[in-house]
């Protein structure tokens, strides 16, 4: 590996200042339930990292059915706690490790449109379940910024004031599980943060990626949506965890995202330059799309460690270098709302 490649995977989940100091705030072990999807593997080693520099003896439990072995071998390499579980099996359920800090990164998007019971069964009645065996413990629970309506393109995103308004079933699932889990802590005491994310970026996976290898295999970028958040993983990884210092009753939300509200045309021409290509296009910009404005995680924790310039240069340079893909697209190009 590169020594591009190696600072670029290792800046998912390496802990900085400002995390450390967050978590300082709290005790406890932490328990990471979701451990093995796209984000879980960085986010639990990134809290591991940061036990390591704080006092005391606190441990990460990360949770999943690991059919993925690889991500439990760097779990278990990182010093994580990895505990093979289905979640939906109440005994299994009944018997994870206890602890005051729980994140749940549990979810289905893709797929939904076949069969959507399933992704209702995940994103809105197993929280609830998780939820109760959770009670009292500070609970942050991964939503989705799908659940607000597409805003004009120069309203700089919606805020957690306005209301939501989701199109189609799975981000109506993700509002599902936003209220379930308000219900459940407001009737147990426990505290909770709700984390609308937008486009989280990891080289390997992401709407960088996806226009990239558009852009280099030539074919076209669809312009409907017309605009993009997008931040850094390692980043969404440190407002995630920070905000386990910030759980309340009633829950507190938080959009997290990128500072800009980025142009998808700008985006492909800026990376078909690093690639010395021309980007081609398809379909018409659309005045709305699915905009997220972060500025309440911003004002809490500090704005992104890595630029939106960094991202380009990093993704570019993956790609060019061979880096692995998870073949995992976004398909952040939908409107309405068929995943």
């Amino acid at each position: 590996m590169t020594a591009l490649r190696t600072l670029i995977a290792r800046r998912v989940h390496e802990p900085d200042d400002r995390l450390i100091e967050q978590l300082g705030r709290t005790d406890g072990d932490l328990v990471v339930l979701g451990a093995a999807g796209k984000m879980g593997v960085s986010l639990a080693r990134m809290a591991a990292e940061a036990f390591e520099r704080l006092p005391g003896d606190r441990r990460v439990h990360a949770v999943s059915r690991f059919s993925d072995q690889q991500a439990r071998a760097e779990l278990d390499e990182a010093g994580v706690h990895t505990v093979a579980a289905d979640l939906t099996d109440e005994v299994a359920l009944a018997g994870l490790p206890d602890a005051p800090n729980v994140v749940y990164m549990v979810g289905r998007k893709f797929g939904t449109a076949a069969d959507a019971a399933t992704t209702w069964a995940l994103n809105t009645y197993l929280p609830g379940r998780v939820a109760q065996r959770y009670a009292g413990a500070n609970l942050v629970a991964f939503s989705s910024g799908n659940v607000y309506p597409l805003v004009p393109l120069h309203s700089g995103g919606a805020d957690e004031t306005v209301a939501a308004d989701p199109v189609g079933e799975y981000a109506q699932s993700c509002l599902g599980r936003e209220r379930v889990l308000t219900h459940q802590a407001a009737a147990t005491g426990t505290k909770l943060a709700i984390i609308r994310l937008n486009y989280a970026i990891d080289c390997r996976y992401g709407v960088l990626t996806d226009i990239a290898r558009a852009v280099r295999a030539g074919e076209p970028v669809q312009l409907g949506n017309a605009a993009v958040n997008v931040v850094w993983q390692g980043d969404a990884n440190r407002y995630v965890l920070s905000a386990l210092a910030h759980v309340a009753t009633p829950p507190l939300v938080l959009n997290v995202t990128g500072p800009e509200t980025a142009s998808v045309r700008w985006l492909a021409t800026e990376l078909g330059r690093r690639l010395d290509r021309e980007p081609v296009f398809a379909g018409t910009e659309a005045d709305t799309a699915l905009l997220s404005n972060a500025a309440r995680c911003f004002g809490l924790f500090g704005y992104p460690s890595v630029s939106l310039a960094e991202m380009l240069d990093w993704t570019v340079a993956w790609l060019l270098e061979g880096g692995p893909l998870l073949d995992k697209p976004t398909h952040f190009t939908e409107r309405a709302g068929k995943f």
